[in-house]
């Protein structure tokens, strides 16, 4: 008789007798892992709504999950980020991407299965993906001024935007009167810095630009932690139409060519150590 082996036994568990079983506003699910997957179960009353019961304590924005239901009974709707609001009910299979709102329909509860997606942890906070980047952060010197001299959208779009495409950038965000970008490269990143001082200034714009490499919080459309907030005081501590970076910038962009100035040491509001800057200038050539 043939011995069974690991693929030839059948797992089973219940969601009767689920591995967690999680409380929210306004619902409750149950979770099961067999082998490598997790299968939920959430039954979510009349008035649950991702955005308002789930939101608060997973602290995004929309439901990053990517989901993929079976709807058991009830109506739900989800709604993605700009799009339309779309309705399912009972035997509907919906794969739902991520960046989503959704929410009871009606006065049934609904109840339905979750095959993949975050069944294990929905409700919980959602853990961040964090990596090393060499991020810019510009500030345009007397914006008030300089915004009724030359339109207040053409120093961003000419000297900052085309200078990113260039250099392989990603904006991350405008912050009123400047941009914040991440880049793969430390030598781009500098060198898109210098880029981009140099054509605001052939604009009759003043920029100063801070750039600076550390570990962040990857969100879908931010970045978080505290090399962001050294970033914004390295470009504090610049002079107008100067680029000021780090040691670790710098010692990353060794062999590129690009020229630093050491400007000292600085101790840097917020930071705990004071920080060694330098300014940045153009290739000899």
């Amino acid at each position: 008789m043939r011995e069974p082996t690991a693929h030839s036994i059948i797992r089973h568990k219940s969601l009767e007798d689920p591995d967690h079983l999680r409380e929210f506003p306004h619902g409750f699910g149950a979770v099961v892992g067999v082998g490598t997957v997790d299968v939920g179960r959430a039954t979510l009353h009349p008035g649950w709504r991702w955005s308002t019961d789930i939101k608060p304590a997973v602290g995004t924005e929309t439901c990053e999950a990517h989901h993929f239901h079976v709807v058991l009974a009830g109506h739900v709707a989800f709604q993605l980020t700009g799009g339309p609001e779309q309705q399912f009910g009972p035997g509907d299979v919906i794969d739902v991407p991520p960046g989503h709102d959704a929410w009871v329909v009606g006065d049934e509860s609904v109840n339905l299965l979750d095959i993949s997606g975050n069944s294990a942890n929905f409700g919980l906070p959602v853990p961040q993906a964090r990596a090393v980047m060499t991020m810019l952060m510009s500030d345009i010197v007397s914006s008030t001024t300089t915004a009724a001299s030359v339109g207040d959208a053409a120093w961003g779009d000419r000297a900052v935007r085309r200078q990113l495409d260039r250099f392989q950038g990603r904006e991350v965000k405008t912050t009123g009167d400047g941009f914040l970008a991440t880049f793969q490269s430390a030598g781009a990143a500098l060198r898109a810095a210098v880029a981009t001082r140099d054509a605001a200034r052939s604009m009759g714009v003043q920029l100063r630009i801070g750039v600076h490499t550390g570990e962040v919080e990857v969100l879908r459309d931010d970045v978080r932690g505290v090399a962001v907030h050294a970033t914004a005081r390295v470009m504090s501590a610049a002079e107008p139409s100067e680029v000021l970076t780090t040691v670790v910038t710098r010692t990353l962009a060794e062999g590129t060519g690009i020229r630093f100035v050491d400007r000292g040491r600085h101790d840097l509001r917020g930071l705990q150590q004071p920080m060694d800057l330098y300014a940045v200038e153009p290739d000899p050539s």
